[in-house]
């Protein structure tokens, strides 16, 4: 069979990761696939020290690839949104199959560029965007396909991993962790949609297109992220028996679908909550199958290159995937997030008075809300505050927002109160 021709864009660690996988496993990769797979060509403005392109055509329009009437597969690995999607249209629109690692492009244009694909019959691989090595997106898509999946969570961005770990682990703060994350290169120079749930928010969207067959509606997912999350939660949380994890959750239900990305509490004896570091976890649920549970490196040249090359195979294999936001089910809403029903991490600092305590657990009562367990330390010397601590049952947002307004409103709080979800994942 004839050569599966690939033209590379974008050349820094994940392309160059690819150029090196492609080259180096080569036989292996040709013995899997029933066919070479041979790189035509690699649109980049500068070179990758790492890889050797002595004998491959190199050029420094990326556009050069997507028109190039010689090449197969283009693989996009400029990221962003703009030039990324012009790309990859342009691809299609000439004929080639597509392979990203951008959730950004497919959880904010996705519909778009596989209905482009669609129309030219071609495919348009994605692995990569969702947990760099942890082939995710063929779990849900192929080896649960049998399934209706009913939940989909996990941890799905390293850095903010990372982070919480030394949080625990080191009893560090925050802004001192993310320090030294983006001295490891685990976060960038702006590290605001790896800490602030905007990254993992793209990988659940697409997650969850899959998983349910729904349109992409990154726009719908509720995101919030860990840049609040003290020392002292991270402690209060161990002592509970929890542990804070910054979790994508997606689960559907009569209502329709969750839909978010937040610090949650789950207890310690979850596997979840033993993944640490830039490890990244995904849990899903199905009807037949259960609970099941990928864990591995979520990011890096080697991992997210395994992903890359795994779907230019499945097309080499003439695969043929369909496109993921096909066959939808347009009448299943995403939930406001104040319609989620879920478990709280309450704290907040009470004035040492008498009644206090008293008046804050009449006004959870009062809301129907249920308390699961409360710690109560004592006040430093010459303080006047107390930190309190809850945990409660699980109850619908909108409900605990209206208690939490109250808590703060009463006069015995001083501050507002820290509130964090809590997941059981069971």
């Amino acid at each position: 069979m004839k050569p599966v021709k690939v033209g590379i864009c974008g050349f820094g660690t994940v392309g160059g990761g690819t150029f090196n996988v492609l080259t180096q496993n080569a036989e292996q990769i040709a013995r899997r696939s029933g066919r070479e797979i041979i790189i035509e060509q690699v649109g980049a403005r500068r070179d990758n020290p790492a890889c050797d392109t002595s004998n491959t055509n190199v050029t420094r329009d990326i556009f050069d690839v997507a028109r190039n009437p010689d090449v197969d597969v283009v693989v996009e690995l400029i990221g962003g949104y703009d030039v990324a999607k012009e790309l990859v249209l342009e691809a299609i629109k000439n004929g080639k199959h597509v392979v990203t690692a951008n959730k950004a492009l497919i959880a904010v244009h996705g519909d778009e560029i596989f209905a482009a694909a669609d129309k030219a019959g071609v495919t348009v691989g994605y692995e990569a965007g969702v947990a760099g090595g942890i082939p995710a997106i063929k779990a849900v898509r192929e080896g649960l396909a049998a399934n209706n999946i009913e939940r989909v969570a996990g941890i799905i961005n390293g850095t903010g991993n990372f982070i919480l770990t030394e949080m625990r682990d080191k009893g560090r703060d925050f802004a001192d962790v993310l320090k030294e994350a983006q001295e490891l290169g685990y976060a960038e120079a702006d590290p605001t949609f790896d800490v602030e749930g905007i990254d993992a928010a793209h990988k659940l969207t697409i997650l969850s297109s899959i998983a349910y067959g729904i349109p992409l509606q990154f726009d719908n997912c509720f995101t919030e992220g860990i840049s609040k999350i003290t020392r002292d939660d991270v402690e209060y949380a161990e002592e509970l028996g929890y542990r804070i994890k910054h979790l994508g959750i997606s689960a559907r239900s009569e209502k329709g679908i969750d839909l978010r990305v937040h610090p949650t509490l789950i207890p310690e004896t979850n596997m979840v909550a033993k993944v640490d570091g830039v490890m990244n976890a995904v849990a899903v649920k199905g009807d037949a199958v259960n609970d099941t549970l990928f864990c591995g490196p979520g990011a890096g040249a080697g991992p997210t290159a395994s992903a890359v090359v795994a779907d230019i195979i499945d097309i080499a294999r003439e695969i043929k995937v369909a496109p993921l936001s096909y066959n939808t089910l347009d009448d299943v809403k995403v939930l406001e997030i104040e319609e989620v029903e879920t478990s709280y991490y309450l704290r907040m600092q009470a004035q040492d008075k008498a009644g206090v305590l008293a008046n804050v657990a009449s006004i959870l009562s009062n809301k129907g809300i249920n308390i699961e367990a409360i710690i109560q330390k004592e006040p430093a010397e010459g303080e006047t505050l107390v930190p309190v601590i809850m945990l409660t049952h699980k109850v619908q947002e909108k409900i605990m927002n209206q208690a939490i307004a109250e808590i703060e409103a009463s006069g015995d709080i001083n501050g507002s109160v820290t509130r964090i979800r809590v997941e059981h994942l069971n």
